[in-house]
């Protein structure tokens, strides 16, 4: 039977993975050994991303996975698109200074199956999270205190009107003010939910 051209290949839903699936035809080898190989080190950029990403779950008290071709990174159970930026100072590798902060790709062009990319760039996310984590000596560092990360968070409204696709730590300081431990990040992005109309104090 010859298949329509215009029929959609949609992947089937997996449950999520516990760590222990064995990799078959490797004997002794399991997710978890490919995670060790991949995500070694939390100060990686792109792993540190993700860890932010983890820590804003978190705090909102989702249950949505996180999608890799989503608008945004995060989703609560309610529906909140939730868009989060990292970075740091210090990186896995040797510095002469800590590095200067900035957040790119606040911006960016829709995709869909039918239509691919669209032309123009939108903020897509409800709120923007964007997160530091801090620590400046390496004897310090530990990506897995949360003691050590700060926040600031921006409804779309506000980040769409710094009109840029990147912006520096000062830009987004002087439009959120101070930052949020995580242990008030949950509250304050719900605060900035724009969905409603409302924006952070």
């Amino acid at each position: 039977m010859k298949l329509s051209a215009h029929l959609p290949l949609t992947p089937r839903t997996l449950p999520p993975l516990s760590g222990d699936e064995s990799i078959v035809g490797v004997p002794d080898s399991t997710v978890v050994n490919f995670w060790q190989f991949a995500m070694p080190d939390l100060r990686m950029n792109n792993t540190r991303g993700l860890f932010a990403e983890f820590l804003v779950h978190l705090a909102v008290g989702s249950r949505k996975p996180r999608v890799e071709w989503a608008s945004h990174d995060v989703e609560t159970d309610g529906g909140l698109r939730i868009e989060v930026k990292a970075s740091a100072y210090l990186q896995a590798w040797d510095q002469r200074a800590p590095s200067p902060l900035r957040f790119s790709g606040l911006r960016a062009r829709a995709w869909s199956p039918d239509s691919g990319y669209s032309e123009a760039k939108s903020c897509k996310a409800d709120v923007y999270v964007f997160a530091v984590q801090t620590a400046r000596e390496h004897a310090n560092y530990n990506p897995l205190d949360t003691a050590q990360w700060e926040f600031y968070v921006l409804p779309r409204a506000v980040v769409a009107a710094l009109n840029t696709d990147s912006a520096s730590l000062s830009t987004v300081r002087a439009a959120t003010g101070p930052p949020v431990p995580f242990a008030a990040l949950g509250d304050c992005i719900r605060s900035a939910d724009s969905r409603h109309g409302t924006t952070t104090g």
